[in-house]
């Protein structure tokens, strides 16, 4: 590395219009990448979403908007005109933030691998999408010249996946503290956000943030919440966030719920939506089976919210003591977990000294230091290990 600013590409063609976890993850690095004077960062965009990363990427930072719209022209368009457009490009370091990479391109590649879960659980996948993943995955544990992963956790599964013949970086996720914050914006913006979500405000809830799908335990979560709700006639779930694959088994949960009025779906919440929601429950749930990192649970602890999630994953490793910690598929357990945070939040027992170590847990996990480290990452992509 020179003292001159690293020229890096990174591709941002996947990042839908209502991001997700791992879109997430792509916009917030690049924000996080075009504040440091150490990066020259051009991003390949689709052809049609130009506008939002140049407002993204201000002054000195580059987007080129190349990439077809259709997601399976996209990943033709990878490998066969990328690499040539990297080069024309004139970056010493290209960043791949979504498993797969230009196989032929001509300067190193850095690709983020953001879990396991094409080989640990492939059925909760279309198998065509989780076998054209697992064969990228195991092309870039060969070729790549750096792995880039959000935890040791899913370092360690990708070790045990694949021949991983390159390094691994972990490179913690961050969050944004101007946002996540236990503090409203204004007095009663938060209940005036949640009112036009059609939530409560006067009862206690219980919010699951993230995409409703077979790996996030949302239908475990409804089943355990109605059983609770046996026993706790106020207490209201809320499930924030779109649709993702195989809903089916939790729109089966949802129909058998004897308390399903007290369920309810906002679908896909906005930017303010979802700090808001956090501060005001009772406390969050992030049951996910596996998660390569799982962001809503870092930023429930941002808010300041008492969080329950899932032992021996991701989350786990993050959250530490800060959260409460049930055993994936411990229906009973997570019973446990949901009345004792309702009783909780009724008695005003006291949460604080786990809520000042979520606040403390958040307050090292920004963007700027996952950009920093992954600064790192792309040293060991050009000059090798130490």
């Amino acid at each position: 590395m020179t003292s001159s600013p690293l020229a890096l590409s990174l591709d941002v063609s996947a990042v839908p219009t209502r991001p997700g976890g791992a879109g997430y993850y792509t916009m917030e690095l690049a924000r996080a990448l075009c504040a440091r004077d150490d990066i020259r960062l051009t991003m390949v965009s689709r052809v049609d979403d130009q506008d939002r990363w140049r407002a993204l990427a201000g002054a000195g930072h580059t987007v080129v908007g190349a990439v077809p719209r259709s997601r399976p022209v996209r990943l033709v368009f990878e490998q066969v005109r990328l690499p040539r457009l990297i080069r024309s490009l004139g970056v010493e370091l290209h960043h791949a933030p979504h498993y797969t990479m230009p196989e032929r391109a001509r300067v190193p590649c850095a690709v983020t691998i953001h879990d396991c879960i094409f080989f640990d659980h492939p059925e909760w996948h279309l198998r065509s999408k989780a076998v054209f993943f697992r064969r990228a995955i195991r092309r870039a544990a060969r070729h790549a010249a750096v792995l880039v992963t959000g935890s040791e956790f899913t370092a360690a599964r990708l070790r045990a996946s694949c021949d991983v013949r390159v390094p691994i970086v972990v490179a913690p996720y961050g969050v944004d503290l101007g946002r996540f914050t236990p503090h409203e914006p204004a007095p009663g913006a938060d209940h005036h956000l949640l009112a036009q979500l059609g939530v409560p405000t006067d009862r206690p809830l219980v919010v699951f943030v993230g995409t409703l799908e077979p790996r996030k335990g949302v239908a475990p979560l409804v089943t355990a919440f109605d059983e609770v709700a046996d026993g706790d006639g106020d207490a209201v779930l809320v499930l924030g966030g779109g649709t993702g694959w195989g809903v089916d088994t939790i729109e089966r949960a949802l129909a058998k719920a004897r308390h399903g009025d007290r369920i309810l779906r906002t679908g896909y919440l906005s930017d303010a939506a979802v700090p808001a929601l956090m501060r005001q429950s009772t406390a969050v749930v992030y049951p996910a089976v596996e998660e390569g990192y799982g962001l809503p649970a870092l930023e429930a602890l941002a808010c300041g919210a008492p969080l329950i999630t899932t032992a021996g994953t991701a989350m786990a490793e993050m959250a530490g003591d800060a959260a409460d910690l049930v055993t994936p598929g411990d229906h009973a357990m997570l019973v446990g977990a949901l009345t004792a945070a309702l009783e909780q939040g009724r008695e005003g027992t006291a949460v604080e000294g786990r809520r000042a170590r979520g606040l403390a847990v958040a307050a090292e996990r920004t963007w700027e230091a996952s950009a920093a480290r992954h600064l790192e990452a792309y040293r060991v992509a050009l000059t090798g290990p130490n």
